[in-house]
C-alpha cells in the first residue's frame, strides 16, 4: 500500500482577494453576507484540496460572525490554512480582512471554520495526508481544531436530544420571562 504524503501547513495557505462591487450590496450599502461565505466556501475549497491533493466538499461551517461591515470599493482579502486533519476531513481557518483602498485602513471583518472533506474519484471520503506543524502557532491551531471537532460533536449529541423532546410540562414556566406568547389553549 502507498504511503500517504505528509504535508506542511505553508504548503496549502491561501489567499484570495477581490474587489467588493455594487451588486454585491444590500440596499443599505454593505455587502451581503452570502458573498462573503461564498467567496469563503471558495478559499476554504482552494486550500483543503491543495492539501489533499483531490476533489473536496464542505461539510460544515463553524463561527461565522460579521464583526464589521464591509463597504462597496473595499478590497477583500480572505486568509485561509489548514488548521486541523483527520483521516478525510480538514478543519480550514479563515480570516477575512477589508481594505478601504484610499484610506489604507484594513479591518478584520471576521473569522471562521470550514470544515471540508476530501473526495475521490470514486465520490468516497479519501485519507488526506498528515499535518507537519513547523511552528507553536501551527500546533496551537492544531488543537484548537481538536477541541472544535469535539465540541461539534458535543453540540450535534445535545441538539439530537432537542430534538426528540416530546414533553413539554413545564414550559410554562420554563418560558416565563421569554419573548413568547403561548397558544391560548396551552393547559401546562
Amino acid at each position: 500500500m502507498a504511503q500517504i504524503p505528509s504535508r506542511p501547513v505553508r504548503e496549502s495557505r491561501t489567499v484570495i482577494t477581490e474587489l467588493m462591487i455594487p451588486s454585491y450590496a444590500n440596499f443599505g450599502g454593505k455587502i451581503h453576507g452570502g458573498i462573503l461565505l461564498s467567496l469563503m466556501d471558495k478559499v476554504a475549497y482552494a486550500c483543503a484540496s491543495r492539501h489533499a491533493g483531490s476533489y473536496c466538499v464542505t461539510v460544515s461551517v463553524d463561527r461565522v460572525e460579521f464583526l464589521q461591515p464591509v463597504e462597496v470599493g473595499e478590497l477583500v482579502s480572505l486568509m485561509a490554512s489548514v488548521n486541523y486533519v483527520g483521516n478525510s476531513s480538514m478543519i480550514v481557518g479563515i480570516r477575512v480582512e477589508s481594505q478601504n483602498v484610499k484610506t489604507g485602513e484594513i479591518k478584520h471583518t471576521n473569522s471562521c471554520f470550514f470544515t471540508m472533506v476530501a473526495k475521490g474519484e470514486d465520490n468516497r471520503p479519501l485519507t488526506v495526508p498528515k499535518l507537519v506543524l513547523e511552528n507553536s502557532e501551527d500546533v496551537k491551531r492544531f488543537i484548537e481544531g481538536m477541541r472544535l471537532k469535539d465540541l461539534r460533536k458535543q453540540v450535534r449529541d445535545q441538539m439530537d436530544d432537542i430534538h426528540t423532546v416530546k414533553d413539554f410540562s413545564g414550559a410554562s414556566e420554563l418560558l416565563r420571562n421569554e419573548r413568547c406568547i403561548l397558544p391560548a389553549n396551552w393547559n401546562n
